[in-house]
């Protein structure tokens, strides 16, 4: 049986995304169908539709979702038609040597379905982050499925399956803040506003947030940074190192994903600090640092993969925070649309007007 479901494609670099009926098979042996309720719009369907990741046209974009599973295929066992889940692109192999180490939140052989979706035509679609999720129903493998607490709100829950992840997980699995360190976060955006809650959540003790738009300050400000530095008008470095007693931060996270920035972050960290390179860099950026600050310096200088986070230790642990009033996942749904504005939603993260716009079906 197949299922025919409207669902947004981008079927070229840079052209404009469109909504099309699209063909989901049933799921077969290790996958599921899941039935979407809401999916953020995340920077990185964008590059999907820019040709920024690969040129593997047409896209099925949308990835940071939440919904229902409606079936599921054989020998399916840790989710059951009738589940809230919220879906990820780590979905462990168990298998290979990340695993095998124990350290399964950095897997390398992360599952996706077998079965592919189709245009109307038969044309075999691409899911951004193997999810494909700005579509009614799409077809995932099953472990890509965490189940989560019903009552929370979809908009907000499925914003953790990748943006809200990646900054929480940066502050408190890659960046392993602690009780009464000082963090610095650089870019604050969703990712970066996230990381501002992960801080908090860890107990720092001071928490700065830096970005040249006094709206997201303002944000940040909300989720729990108790200093602001607009960038703009004032050196970044200088004023954490200011904040912190003339040292730098014990955690500096940088979550732009640029040169200036990360050489900002490197620089603002307090001798043997951390770096957390969060934000996503494009291909032709160049780094150059002195080899002599690299080692005069210590610390550690890290990249966070998706929040080095394990989907399904760390998103009901998040959703029981939630619903419990101790991280405000909803000051990240700027607003809902519906599936036909996600052009315009692209357009509004062009300008900075929101920390994520979330389609609601």
């Amino acid at each position: 049986m197949t299922h025919q479901v409207r669902a947004v494609v981008a079927r070229g670099k840079g052209a404009p995304v469109s909504l099309e009926t699209i063909i989901v098979p049933d799921p077969g042996p290790g996958e599921a169908l899941v039935k979407i309720e809401a999916c953020g719009v995340c920077h990185t369907d964008l590059h999907y539709r820019e040709g920024g990741i690969n040129d593997d046209f047409p896209f099925l974009l949308g990835h940071e979702a939440a919904g229902v599973v409606e079936s599921v295929g054989e020998g399916v066992t840790d989710v059951a038609p009738g589940d809230f889940v919220i879906l990820n692109w780590r979905a462990v192999c168990g298998q290979c040597r990340a695993c095998l180490r124990g350290e399964s939140w950095y897997c390398f052989a992360t599952h996706n379905a077998k079965q592919k979706m189709t245009l109307l035509d038969g044309t075999e679609l691409s899911p951004a982050l193997g999810i494909g999720a700005f579509a009614e129903k799409t077809l995932v493998a099953a472990g890509q499925c965490t189940k989560v607490d019903p009552t929370a709100s979809a908009a907000a829950a499925g914003l953790l399956g990748c943006g809200v992840m990646a900054g929480i997980g940066a502050a408190i699995n890659t960046g392993n803040v602690g009780r009464g360190d000082s963090v610095a976060v650089i870019g604050c955006g969703g990712v970066g506003a996230a990381a501002i809650a992960g801080a908090n959540l860890a107990g720092a003790a001071k928490v700065i947030a830096v970005d040249i738009d006094d709206r997201k300050l303002e944000t940040a400000s909300k989720l729990g940074a108790t200093h602001t530095v607009n960038s703009k008008s004032a050196d970044a470095v200088e004023a954490i190192r200011e904040l912190t007693g003339g040292h730098g931060a014990d955690v500096v996270i940088e979550a732009v994903g640029r040169p200036e920035t990360y050489k900002q972050a490197f620089y603002a960290r307090d001798l043997a600090g951390t770096v957390v390179l969060v934000g996503v860099p494009t291909p032709e950026m160049k780094l150059e640092l002195p080899l002599l600050d690299v080692f005069g310096r210590g610390g550690s200088l890290k990249s966070s993969w998706y929040g080095d986070c394990l989907p399904s230790r760390d998103f009901p642990m998040l959703i029981d925070l939630y619903l419990q009033g101790r991280l405000d996942l909803d000051a990240f749904v700027t607003e809902t649309i519906a599936l036909d504005e996600v052009e315009e939603a692209f357009e509004r993260m062009h300008h900075g007007d929101v920390l994520r716009s979330v389609v609601v079906l």
